[in-house]
């Protein structure tokens, strides 16, 4: 299958160069140029499928045509070694809990595909491979670890400085190896400017070999399509798949993108709800049609931190453009810090769940918009304990820490500062070059 630049500026691509490249030449996102439906089979026997059945389907459909069967089976039963179960929360709220993997953040399937299909694709290539990636929080400790020790690549995670949790931090600046953590003296936009410079860079990607492991990348976003797969699976097993809403906190829009990619192969689901902590700049475009990125604001939710969402452009792509498509299928809701807090506060004293903040706004947006006989999944995309300072202040309890992420604590921080200037992060890469 080719796949297309969303600025249609650029030639079309096989799946292995657009992996490989990450962001095509003219700027644009890759996007695959068709998208194969399911057939009616597969969704009346979904329920009776593991995990790892029914992402491979999903896989094949996306990336049958490039990877042979058995060596994609492999790449996907590889990767989901882990469940993601739904839990119920409230009267037809349940969260589809993604925090079961190894770093605790829904963001470790994509990142371990990804890394699995890198390798496939550069098994035979003696150049190194550089990944650069920007993260607002759980990007960068999945793809750390999900490429931590892999053959033949090298990945730079670029944070902002003091905007993301302790633990977070810990998670891809104490592992060595073949990761090196690059603290960048701004704010999440600028990290993803400088990565989208640095493959713009015609004379650096003449020294280097560089690719993207943000879910600008196909590979790292298209996975995730997994989670709703099985989220739809898991509801029909109890009867309640049908009218399903699925809302999702969304800051670069990989993952509810993701979902969309599953709702047009034939996923039955109403509709979606886009939640947005203050960085509010999709919920404004649902109001008003008018798309205005902006530099983003420091929130309870940080990973959620986005001012200029990448994966905009694809959601454009897949509705052609149209604002009534998009608004009339995607649901929009912004929250600020304390509205966070109090949902986070009164959720767990009244139910028993813990939520951690991103999820908090996914299981309010649901409370304040599903509609009557309807059932809504909502996604928990972080264990709260990676949030444990946060969490702990607006419960007043403490948050135990899981085995993984102490682990994490114990290390040794090892990161290089860097200014937001492309200058500095290009000189940097040429010095690594050498």
């Amino acid at each position: 299958m080719k796949y297309y630049s969303t600025n249609h500026k650029a030639p079309d691509v096989t799946l292995s160069e657009a992996v490989v490249k990450g962001l095509a030449p003219d700027r644009g996102l890759y996007m695959p140029e068709t998208l194969k439906s399911l057939d009616r089979d597969f969704f009346e026997n979904i329920d009776s499928m593991t995990f790892q059945e029914m992402s491979y389907r999903v896989a094949d459909a996306f990336f049958g045509e490039d990877i042979p069967a058995e060596d994609l089976k492999k790449i996907v039963y590889d990767t989901l070694a882990f469940e993601t179960p739904c839990v119920k929360v409230d009267e037809n709220i349940y969260s589809l809990e993604l925090f079961h993997g190894p770093t605790l953040a829904f963001k470790d399937v994509g990142a371990r595909f990804m890394a699995r299909l890198l390798g496939y694709f550069n098994r035979n290539e003696k150049q190194l491979v550089n990944v650069l990636v920007a993260t607002s929080g759980d990007t960068g400790s999945a793809v750390a670890n999900g490429f931590l020790g892999v053959p033949g690549v090298h990945v730079y995670v670029l944070y902002p400085k003091g905007k993301v949790s302790p633990i977070q931090e810990c998670q891809f600046t104490t592992l060595g190896q073949n990761i090196t953590a690059l603290e960048i003296d701004g704010v999440f936009d600028d990290c993803q400017a400088l990565v989208k410079n640095a493959f713009m860079d015609a004379e650096l990607n003449g020294r280097m070999k560089l690719t993207s492991a943000n879910s600008i990348n196909v590979a790292r976003f298209l996975p995730q399509a997994f989670y709703y797969f099985n989220a739809y699976a898991q509801m029909k097993r109890i009867d309640k798949a049908d009218d399903l809403v699925i809302c999702v906190p969304s800051g670069n829009f990989g993952n509810i993108t993701a979902g969309l990619f599953g709702w047009k192969m034939g996923l039955p689901v109403k509709r979606f709800i886009a939640a947005n902590n203050a960085n509010d700049i999709f919920y404004k475009y649902l109001q008003t049609g008018v798309y205005s990125p902006r530099p983003s604001v420091q929130t309870l939710a940080n990973a959620m931190d986005v001012g200029d969402p990448s994966n905009f452009a694809r959601v454009l792509a897949l509705y052609g453009g149209s604002h009534a498509d998009i608004a009339g299928h995607i649901g929009g809701a912004t929250y600020s810090d304390s509205q966070i807090a109090e949902t986070l506060k009164e959720c767990y004293a009244r139910t028993g769940y813990l939520l951690d903040p991103h999820g908090a706004c996914g299981y309010r947006a649901l409370r304040e918009q599903l509609e009557p006989g309807q059932c809504g999944v909502f996604l928990e995309t972080a264990h709260p304990a990676k949030f444990k300072e946060k969490v702990d202040s607006i419960t007043g309890g403490d948050v135990g820490i899981p085995a993984r992420l102490q682990a994490f604590m114990k290390g040794t921080k090892q990161s290089i500062g860097l200014s937001k200037d492309y200058a500095d992060f290009r000189n940097f890469l040429f010095e690594e070059s050498r």
